[in-house]
């Protein structure tokens, strides 16, 4: 396995876990207002959860990757602080729960001593970069998409272009036409294409830009159907510039990546795009093909045993086993039942299979886990280990594999218990339809609310948490999604909205379609072909009767895995961090980035010393503005106001205008002499915008 320096040997990693235990302080002692340390912890992976006094911490680990030993790490962790439980998420992170604020920064400590990462795993920033689980070992792949996605997550951390955006940019890497990383539902999603170039294969990617699912899903455009290699970085630099320049940042509702698309136009999203590379830190830039190699397959002598259960191992090899490109080997993917290994369970788990397979797991976008370079004598073995901790269950990806995100048992936005409800629609298709165990064209997935974080807008069946109203009182319901899904090289569907039941009636819903799609394909028919050949309203009136809330029993009343009347106890959502408008946190900001951009300017980051100068511009622009009652949503509308209202009221004065001068950002190459000279800039600008305001409050005193 190849060997990294630790994130705790990075010094500004021992900064920043110093910086937050400091804030941590701050903040108790009442000199940090609640909404920015809010905005800082999320950025350091630290959110909160339903339940009052305790965090869920959010551990990133780029394109889903794990070691034996960053596992062992993280469930002692998780004893120690939190709940003894590991949730794997559908964007391949681990989360912890029941997490103390005061204790954040020592596990944080703990995690970074086997290079494990809680940076921007949360908040307006470039999330956990996303890839195919099979990345590296699947026969479709033209090449090993892992050391790309490894680059992106290295070059956008803690880049001062994105770490303080309107709202959250996710990114994933698919390793094969299959689009196993759903590049479609992405803010970028790169799909992996060789060309031939002069008689020379290069590498390069299908680009997809402004997916994104949540309450409004939208799917991605294709803008390029080849971007070699060496361009895919610089292209997400420029974009992400334009995002914090022009996207939304007080109606968070508008301010994902694809409604800047939907309100500017694809067109026009593209020129800014374009206006920006003169600027950008890179033009080109090479993808370290070592820096993510291939682990090395076990070599330990295998003692051979029979498997637990005969037939159940046959049926397990046919739906949880492929064989890899590498000739000889197999991946083996490990059902995880809603995404949650109890600590213990992980112990068993990496001392069971660790001679068995390589030090590389990777964790699905389904949640589940995918082991590498297994041999083919150690299958019965593996088979074992999995039965005796309940892991053994057959049909990964299929029907029965169902996808959920944690609902109510600690999201602040779940309506419904999704993961009770994930539960037994599996069971049930493990014992009334087993012989959906082994369709793989048909996917439920269920999310807690509308947000799909379960990823229920790109189901063939997907619910998401609701409620209806019935003799007075609420009852716990589901939206039941039908026709959404993966398609292939870039293409998706959204799932539509057909009709919404009480939740305890999902599992005769699942019952009617499976049973309806059994009796009525067509040979060899897909759902998405039966779906489109029957159309929504058949499928409305199909499972109207189900939707009657005049038969309603008590039991239903109640959602699942609870006993109490239901309500819907929505929190304040915390995924999308918050905005920021406080006037003096904004001039203190401004003159935090000041000091940020001569720190990088002395070490020679001339592009990032620019951007944190632009940063200072506009927060002392809108600090201003904010004094004056004007709360501009984007970065634009600031520069634009700060004109209209104080430069040609003769409040300030510059040479040309004050757009002019911010702008110079995107018109010079990164050079040491544009970078201090705009910094120059940016610090007069500051002084002057804190001795006007100072004078402004004693005139209004």
């Amino acid at each position: 396995m190849q060997s990294f320096r630790t994130e705790l040997e990075n010094p500004v990693v021992e900064q920043e876990i110093i910086a937050l235990a400091q804030k941590i302080r701050d903040f108790h002692a009442g000199t940090i207002p609640e909404e920015k340390f809010r905005s800082l912890r999320l950025a350091r992976g630290v959110y909160g959860q339903r339940q009052a006094g305790v965090q869920m911490v959010r551990i990133k680990l780029p394109f889903g990757r794990l070691t034996f030993q960053q596992l062992l790490k993280i469930a002692d962790v998780s004893d120690e602080y939190a709940s003894k439980n590991l949730h794997l998420t559908t964007r391949q992170d681990i989360q912890i729960h029941y997490v103390s604020l005061d204790k954040t920064p020592e596990l944080w400590t703990k995690l970074a001593e086997d290079d494990i990462t809680l940076r921007e795993a949360c908040g307006n920033t470039v999330r956990n970069v996303t890839a195919s689980a099979t990345a590296g070992i699947d026969p479709k792949e033209p090449f090993d998409v892992s050391p790309y996605a490894h680059a992106t997550f290295l070059y956008f951390l803690r880049n001062p272009i994105c770490a303080e955006m309107g709202r959250k940019i996710k990114i994933a890497f698919s390793s094969s036409d299959d689009d196993t990383a759903f590049s479609y539902i992405h803010d970028f999603g790169f799909i992996p294409k060789v060309k031939i170039i002069d008689g020379q294969e290069v590498r390069g990617f299908k680009v997809m830009m402004g997916g994104g699912l949540g309450a409004q899903p939208i799917l991605a455009h294709a803008i390029f159907d080849f971007l070699p290699s060496d361009e895919i970085i610089p292209y997400m630099e420029a974009t992400l510039r334009v995002f914090d320049r022009h996207g939304e940042r007080n109606n968070r509702n508008k301010a994902r990546f694809k409604y800047l698309i939907q309100k500017l136009g694809l067109d026009e999203v593209l020129s800014l795009i374009e206006d920006e590379k003169t600027a950008i830190k890179s033009k080109k830039f090479e993808i370290d093909l070592d820096a993510i190699a291939q682990p090395e397959p076990p070599t330990a002598s295998v003692e051979p045993v029979t498997p637990a259960d005969a037939l159940a191992y046959e049926i397990w090899k046919q739906t949880n086993v492929f064989a890899q490109k590498q000739e000889g080997y197999f991946g083996v993917y490990v059902k995880v039942l809603t995404g949650d290994i109890p600590t213990d369970k992980a112990r068993i788990l990496v001392d069971g299979i660790k001679d068995h397979i390589a030090d590389d797991i990777r964790i699905t976008q389904d949640q589940n886990l995918l082991f590498k370079y297994v041999r083919e004598e150690s299958l019965p073995h593996i088979y074992n280990v999995l039965y005796d901790l309940g892991y053994a269950r057959a049909g990964h990806d299929s029907t029965s594999d169902v996808t959920t995100c944690p609902g109510t048992d600690t999201c602040n936005l779940g309506i419904s218990n999704s993961t009770e409800m994930a539960r037994v629609i599996e069971q049930y298709i493990h014992e009334f339809h087993a012989d959906f165990v082994h369709e793989k064209q048909l996917k439920i997935k269920i999310s807690g609310c509308m947000n799909s974080c379960g990823q229920h807008g790109l189901a063939h069946i997907g619910f998401h948490g609701s409620s209806v109203k019935a003799d007075g009182k609420v009852v716990p319901a589901a939206q039941v999604m039908l026709g959404g899904g993966t398609l292939g090289d870039g293409l998706g569907r959204v799932a539509e909205r057909v009709i919404k039941v009480p939740t305890k009636r999902v599992l005769q819903v699942v019952d009617v379609l499976l049973i309806d799609y059994k009796n009525n394909r067509e040979a060899e028919e897909k759902f998405h072909a039966y779906y489109e050949r029957q159309t929504k309203d058949y499928f409305y009136r199909l499972l109207k009767p189900l939707a009657d809330l005049t038969t309603l029993t008590d039991d239903e009343f109640v959602d699942w895995g609870h006993e109490g009347t239901f309500s819907t106890a929505i929190g304040v959502g915390e995924c999308a961090g918050v905005v920021i408008d406080l006037v003096a946190t904004l001039l203190f900001e401004s003159e935090e980035k000041i000091d940020w951009a001569r720190q990088a300017l002395e070490k020679g980051q001339y592009a990032d010393a620019i951007y944190h100068s632009y940063s200072s511009f506009v927060n002392t622009a809108k600090a201003l503005l904010l004094d004056k009652g004007v709360n501009a949503s984007t970065q634009s509308q600031v520069i634009a106001e700060f004109e209209t209202r104080f430069v040609e009221e003769e409040l300030f004065s510059f040479p040309n205008s004050f757009t002019e001068r911010v702008l110079q950002i995107n018109k010079y190459e990164p050079s040491k002499e544009f970078a201090e000279a705009y910094l120059t800039q940016a610090t007069a600008f500051y002084l002057e915008g804190v001795e006007r305001r100072e004078e402004l409050r004693v005139v209004n005193s």
